[in-house]
């Protein structure tokens, strides 16, 4: 454990304000993320409260000025400065504006009241992640499962346990965005919390209806952006699974960590937590049968026996009541945590995953950049040497007319014949023209491939086979591509260095807040046990009282002198051995 704990690359000073050197470049996520609400100053914290898990204090870190531009009164409610709680009160059944009935979470913030099912939950945590692809989103209680189906049918959904757990880790939910330092300041999770607000119409609204089908072409900080539509448009979109040239040492030691994290809490830690509290439950259902079977014993019994038995019952009884409030504390105070991190660690890895890929981006980009950029040299060296042969040949041409065909530079008594054409007598001087490079159609085709060729030659036709205005065209169109990807190289770069940046902070923030849970977690082990153990010694102590009442067996030994003199409970005790064999 002590390497493991080595090995971590995040912020673990739970005191500490967001960290300041966790990259070179320096962000302060306190600050917008988006330019969607220019103004998002944050509330200072209250002290904590002693509440169930997770307290307020375990998710927000002291803030040192109060926001004071509010888009509505939900975010007026979360940031006034006071310690709030949002609450959801109860879980209803109804059909409203369904054909089928489904579960409804009832929501109070403050004195407002909105109702949501467990798909709505789900949307707004999606649109979340969407909004912010560089923040750490709190996870949602798991769907149920084709097992769960299978078992209880048509009963799977009204489950009341099931319910009742979605309840708590979707209050958790609600309550981690309200004191998270960005979240909390987004609209669109003020409009979840707004009753009068239909969420149908806020999916189909801005910004939402803005949001990209891909995150990874639309800017980090605001990906409904869209005035660089064009240049993200030129931008690869490359796997998870990319092997990177130049990776990011913390980067990689965050991937490390979170991996050894992830198979620690999924692994080990919550199957031993499911056996621990399977045996649990199964210990107090083997209690429950056996008060009521020493209950039931007492009744064919009389005097102290009767009283001592009936006294022993119901220890076991209260041994079975508190087993059974141990079980529903560990579930809600440790069980759904610790299953809670290791949905967090999916999520972190996620949300390295987006990271990663924007690196690759990156670097792909990069590449591209310089492959167009040799394209383009190539092209212009084709260039050059095209109008080298040009300009030569151009030359050729004009010596070529001059020379040959100039009667000044032959014999005076030399004069051409009369018979002789005029034509044929330029000829020498003449400049050579290459011949069309399509196919001839008057050449002579071979049997059966008449049509083909005529195909061909129709294609030819249409086609530039100018070299030198497709050569031009290349070039220009090289050159534009070039532009977008210089573009695109920078918009590229920014968005590495702010989520790198960004990733980073939001992860010492988690860090901390990991810290603070996992301390609350095992104390709320402890002082669960420690109520177990009182109640029971309590019961057990009235119980041996009523116990000790029982006479001594009448054909009991009379005590040795060596046993009168030993004080104590010990001399009291009965002889099992001389009561079975009847002396």
């Amino acid at each position: 454990m002590d390497n493991f704990e080595d090995e971590n690359p995040f912020e673990t000073d739970v005191d500490r304000v967001p960290s300041e050197t966790s990259s070179t470049s320096k962000v302060n996520i306190s600050e917008p993320s988006s330019p969607r609400n220019p103004a998002r100053i944050l509330s200072s914290t209250s002290p904590t409260l002693s509440r169930p898990f997770p307290s307020s204090g375990t998710n927000r870190h002291p803030q040192s000025t109060y926001k004071s531009d509010f888009c509505c009164g939900r975010d007026q409610w979360l940031h006034s400065g006071e310690d709030l709680e949002i609450l959801i009160t109860d879980a209803q059944k109804t059909s409203l504006n369904s054909n089928t009935p489904y579960i409804t979470y009832i929501i109070r913030a403050g004195n407002a009241e909105a109702r949501h099912r467990y798909s709505e939950f789900e949307s707004l945590r999606s649109s979340l992640v969407k909004l912010y692809p560089t923040i750490i989103i709190p996870p949602i209680p798991s769907k149920q499962t084709i097992g769960d189906y299978a078992t209880k049918q048509a009963k799977a959904k009204e489950d009341t346990a099931m319910i009742a757990r979605r309840k708590r880790m979707l209050q958790t939910f609600l309550n981690r965005i309200a004191r998270h330092p960005i979240l909390s300041n987004e609209h669109v999770f003020h409009r979840f919390l707004d009753g009068e607000v239909s969420w149908t119409e806020v999916l189909h609204s801005p910004p939402l209806s803005l949001l990209p089908k891909n995150t990874l072409k639309a800017p980090s900080h605001n990906p409904t952006d869209q005035s660089a539509a064009s240049a993200y448009a030129a931008l690869p979109s490359p796997s998870a699974t990319h092997p990177l040239r130049h990776p990011d040492q913390r980067s990689v030691d965050s991937e490390i960590f979170t991996n050894k994290f992830a198979n620690h809490l999924s692994g080990p830690m919550e199957k031993v937590t499911r056996r621990t509290l399977k045996r649990w439950s199964e210990n107090a259902q083997d209690y429950s049968e056996l008060g009521a079977a020493l209950n039931g014993y007492s009744l064919n019994e009389s005097g102290a026996l009767a009283a001592a038995m009936e006294k022993t019952g119901q220890a076991v009884d209260t041994t079975y009541m508190s087993t059974t409030r141990l079980l529903q504390e560990l579930e809600q105070n440790f069980s759904e945590p610790l299953h809670e991190y290791a949905q967090f660690a999916v999520i972190i890895k996620k949300l390295l995953s987006y990271r990663h890929q924007k690196h690759v981006q990156y670097e792909m980009t990069q590449d591209a950049l310089e492959n167009k950029r040799e394209l383009l040299e190539e092209y212009e060296k084709s260039e050059r040497e095209a109008k080298r042969l040009d300009e030569a040949l151009s030359k050729g041409r004009v010596n070529g007319l001059r020379s040959p065909g100039s009667p000044a530079e032959g014999s005076e008594g030399q004069s051409q014949p009369q018979n002789q054409p005029q034509d044929e007598a330029e000829e020498p001087g003449s400049a050579y023209l290459p011949p069309h490079p399509g196919p001839n159609p008057y050449k002579r085709r071979a049997p059966g491939m008449g049509f083909l060729n005529a195909l061909s030659y129709t294609l030819h036709g249409m086609m530039d086979v100018d070299p030198e205005t497709a050569r031009r065209s290349s070039i220009s169109k090289t050159r534009e591509t070039i532009s977008q990807l210089e573009d695109a190289l920078h918009l590229s770069a920014q968005d590495l260095k702010y989520s790198s940046s960004t990733i980073q902070a939001d992860l010492d923030r988690f860090q901390r807040q990991k810290v603070a849970d996992l301390r609350e977690m095992t104390i709320s082990m402890a002082r669960i046990h420690r109520d177990w153990c009182k109640k029971n010694l309590e019961a057990w102590q009235a119980a041996k009282k009523e116990i000790e009442k029982i006479p001594d067996h009448p054909n009991k030994r009379p005590p040795s002198p060596e046993q009168r003199t030993v004080p104590g409970p010990s001399g009291l005790r009965r002889d099992s051995t001389a009561t079975v064999n009847g002396r």
